[in-house]
């Protein structure tokens, strides 16, 4: 048995690499059907048909579990096509194809509400939503760049103007986010953002 491979858990049960995507993928599933509260490596161990010691082996508890299981979702990547409209439309029909696609439309908002009231989840996610922001900033630079946009222009701000509307529509209404429907949102939030100053 080399060092990276994991003993075997049982015949027909995933080993090693399976193994660790299939508790990710099981954590995912969990946190949006049972929330962070009721999740409990016992329940993810069965699910991904793993031990539990097969699971601790990997992460120490259920929070850097849950960290490394969301980070593995889809992120964003930053287009370039010369414009910032186009720029945004791009990005804003990766997020809504990430949301249809994927469990992100589920988990999110549960570890949202979560975060409320437990700091140490709120550190260790705050990283992972910067990141998954940083695409639109740099978009948002590169148009400020090419004079599209004022260079006083508050980009953390303007982010949270271009995310906001489809953010809320997941979290509160649940109505799906059509890929091919955004530019109605990029033009709006361009209205918007050209407002905005730095302090």
């Amino acid at each position: 048995m080399s060092a990276g491979t994991l003993p075997s858990p049982g015949p027909g049960r995933p080993r090693s690499v399976e193994a660790h995507r299939a508790i990710l993928d099981a954590t995912l599933e969990l946190v949006a059907e049972v929330g962070f509260d009721q999740l409990s490596v016992a329940r993810v161990a069965r699910r991904s048909g793993v031990s539990k010691a097969t699971v601790y082996r990997r992460w120490p508890s259920k929070l850097p579990l849950v960290i490394e299981a969301f980070s593995e979702l889809p992120t964003l990547e930053a287009p370039d096509n010369g414009n910032l409209v186009d720029d945004l439309i791009a990005l804003l029909r990766q997020f809504a194809e990430i949301l249809r696609d994927t469990p992100l439309a589920r988990v999110l908002p549960v570890l949202a509400g979560e975060c409320a009231h437990d700091p140490e989840l709120s550190a260790l996610l705050a990283p992972q939503i910067k990141a998954r922001r940083a695409p639109l900033i740099q978009a948002l630079e590169r148009a400020v760049s090419r004079s599209e946009l004022p260079p006083d222009i508050d980009l953390e701000a303007s982010v949270d103007v271009i995310m906001g509307p489809l953010v809320t529509r997941m979290l509160f209404t649940g109505a799906e986010i059509e890929p091919d429907n955004v530019r109605r949102f990029v033009e709006a939030a361009l209205f918007g953002i050209n407002r905005l100053r730095s302090d």
